[in-house]
């Protein structure tokens, strides 16, 4: 018996579903369609395509992804040497700050910086003669001009005889013991006629990481023997430089720059001293322009206003420190004078008005 007719079944449902595009895919409509699907496409069996080669790796690619790396990399420096900068810059005391003349934005413009550096010691330190704590006085004294096509330097010996407003006929070295930095800017301006525009404070504290960020500095020069606060039994260091070139860290930069007494030339003085620091300035110039500085550059500009303690802001700073890469090395000129022992003060120079007006004369033109 033939069996009774079925109702007509509806036909199965099937749910279908679409990847989205992605964004940097390529191919299709330049908004990331896929050049591969799961299932395939009509006539090709449902077999799933395999997704292409991006494209081979070609000279251009590769300087483009360098040139962006590099950019990034100096960004990134940039960026932190101005939070260093701002960091430091409220270092700086609000009197030191008044007594600035404040004009002159290097590169572009000329601009006059005195650079103090302050003989205060590290706690510990058993160099005789050293100030750990209290009032110190400046170490070095050193003006310089740069910017809008001007590059001098003008040092100024820690023993010269000077007038300091409000404390008489002393050392100029007693002015930053005396009245801080704003005292050591009104008695140079005084001494010399001389408006100061900007201050760099250098930290002794924080020189030899400058100096370490760099990878070290190559030093050349004479005979070195001396033993610096206190030598290395005492905590400090001991040099035994021979003539020629030396590779040198942090610590002993600072402590060649301190050198007083040299055992290879007893008759070394106060100018010889000056004459090394400037070398050690120049070297430290020479690395800061090395591919080796470039690798470290974000520790450099981080620690760089760590010791430099300024008054300018990051990108005035950043400014002093183009003049004075892309500028020569010119020799500093030392303010020479004659010597005389003046009671209540000591052993000092003096220096003549005439000497004075031409090293100033000199150190404007």
């Amino acid at each position: 018996m033939p069996e009774p007719p079925r109702a007509s079944e509806p036909p199965p449902q099937y749910t279908k579903y679409r990847a989205r595009p992605r964004l940097l895919d390529r191919g299709g409509n330049g908004l990331g369609s896929r050049r591969d699907s799961d299932g395939g496409g009509p006539g090709d069996g449902g077999r799933r395509r395999v997704r292409g080669p991006r494209g081979p790796l070609t000279p251009r690619r590769v300087l483009k992804w360098f040139v962006l790396v590099i950019v990034a990399w100096i960004l990134l420096s940039f960026v932190l040497f101005l939070i260093s900068a701002q960091i430091q810059r409220s270092n700086i005391p609000d009197d030191a700050k008044a007594a600035l003349n404040r004009h002159g934005t290097p590169p572009f413009s000329a601009t006059t910086v005195l650079v103090l550096g302050s003989d205060q010691r590290p706690k510990g330190s058993k160099e005789p003669g050293a100030s750990t704590s209290g009032p110190s006085r400046s170490d070095s004294i050193m003006l310089m001009r740069v910017g809008g096509g001007h590059n001098a330097r003008l040092s100024i010996p820690r023993d010269t005889l000077v007038d300091i407003p409000g404390h008489g006929r002393a050392k100029i070295n007693a002015a930053y013991a005396f009245g801080g930095p704003a005292l050591a800017i009104r008695t140079v301006e005084g001494y010399l006629g001389i408006k100061i525009d900007h201050l760099v404070n250098v930290s002794f504290t924080n020189f030899p990481k400058l100096i370490d960020a760099m990878g070290g500095i190559n030093y050349t020069g004479g005979c070195v023997h001396a033993r610096v606060d206190g030598g290395y039994k005492n905590g400090g260091v001991t040099l035994h430089l021979t003539k020629g070139t030396h590779h040198l860290d942090g610590k002993q930069a600072l402590a060649l720059s301190r050198v007083r007494e040299n055992l290879c030339n007893p008759k070394e003085n106060e100018y010889t001293r000056e004459r090394r620091q400037q070398k050690i300035i120049s070297a430290m110039k020479h690395r800061l322009l090395s591919v080796g500085t470039f690798l470290r550059l974000p520790w450099v500009t981080w620690n760089a206003p760590k010791a430099l303690q300024t008054d300018m802001a990051g990108p005035s700073l950043m400014g002093l420190f183009a003049s004075l890469a892309t500028s020569g090395s010119p020799p500093t000129r030392v303010l020479l004078g004659t010597p005389e022992v003046v009671a209540g003060v000591g052993d000092t120079q003096v220096v003549s008005a005439a000497t004075r007006q031409k090293a100033v004369e000199q150190f404007l033109r």
